[in-house]
């Protein structure tokens, strides 16, 4: 036993290397974002970019804050599309998920492949940007910012492995046998063992929404309703034309911070997602793995 001990030595010592320098690559970009945010813009322009800050200013942070009211709506508006398309999306895909993954559906390959079908063609961004527009008359309302990607192809075919390979098909046949009917059996077999399964999905679902600019663009009528993603790519836009106008009149831009401003912004918007994936990395990591070795 402590020969095949030792043996394992030396895989441990370039296992741990390894992921001491993947651990290091993937964490060198978020300290360089933060150094920069931090940096005056004028150093950062002359000297470039540096993992400590050089001539400490937060002028980015002040820019960004400068109209409290504004950022602050847009967190509201981001956190009520997360918390509504992923609660809502959560729900949808798991009944979706649970439906096609029961043998006695009839048309379970069926609805499976249609599902499957819509991750290789699509209608194309014109009819689908109509439909909701038009049709269903939903432009400049909140409902079309987060009920278009309430359900995805590639969630409800993942869920449907988590439920595969959680859920034996003794386990459901036994319950009918004793009188349970579907919503039984969700309910009270099939969603208790999902959690792993939930938080991956869920954690996929959450950062889309968060991470979301695009449909803001399109379907909002009024800052009232802008993302927090699309505010800061609004602020950004706002700030590269006040740098070109005062190039036009000649005037000195390196004081306009519009560097840091894009490092303080990707602080602000991914601070609450780097606070809150501890909290369910456990259930990803274990999620993850079910889907791949029971997948």
């Amino acid at each position: 036993m402590k020969i095949k001990d030792r043996s394992t030595i030396p895989f441990h010592i370039v296992k741990g290397v390894l992921l001491t320098l993947l651990s290091i690559i993937c964490v060198l970009p978020f300290i360089v974002i933060i150094s920069g945010s931090l940096t005056d813009n004028y150093t950062i322009l002359k000297e470039g970019f540096s993992l400590f800050p050089r001539n400490t200013t937060i002028e980015a942070y002040r820019t960004i804050f400068r109209s409290p009211e504004g950022i602050i709506q847009a967190y509201k508006m981001n956190f009520y599309y997360t918390f509504m398309g992923t609660a809502l999306g959560l729900l949808v895909i798991t009944l979706t998920a649970y439906v096609i993954s029961r043998k006695d559906f009839k048309y379970r390959n069926t609805v499976s492949f249609l599902i499957y079908f819509t991750t290789i063609f699509g209608g194309g961004m014109i009819p689908w940007y109509m439909m909701y527009a038009n049709v269903l008359n939903l432009r400049g309302s909140t409902l079309a910012i987060w009920f278009p990607a309430l359900m995805s192809p590639f969630l409800v075919i993942l869920m449907r492995t988590f439920i595969t390979g959680s859920v034996p098909d003794a386990v459901v046949e036994s319950a009918k046998i004793d009188g349970a009917g579907h919503w039984t059996i969700f309910w009270k077999i099939v969603l208790p063992v999902l959690g792993p399964g939930l938080a991956t999905v869920g954690l996929f679902q959450a950062l889309g929404y968060w991470n979301d600019w695009y449909r803001a663009s399109m379907f909002s009528t009024s800052s009232e309703t802008w993302s927090l993603q699309f505010y800061l790519y609004d602020m950004v836009n706002s700030t590269m034309a006040m740098r070109q106008m005062a190039q036009n009149v000649s005037l000195n831009t390196a004081d306009l911070p519009t560097q840091t401003v894009k490092l303080a912004m990707a602080v602000v918007a991914t601070g609450p997602v780097l606070l809150f994936y501890p909290f369910v990395q456990r259930y990803f990591v274990s999620g993850i793995t079910i889907g791949a070795v029971k997948g």
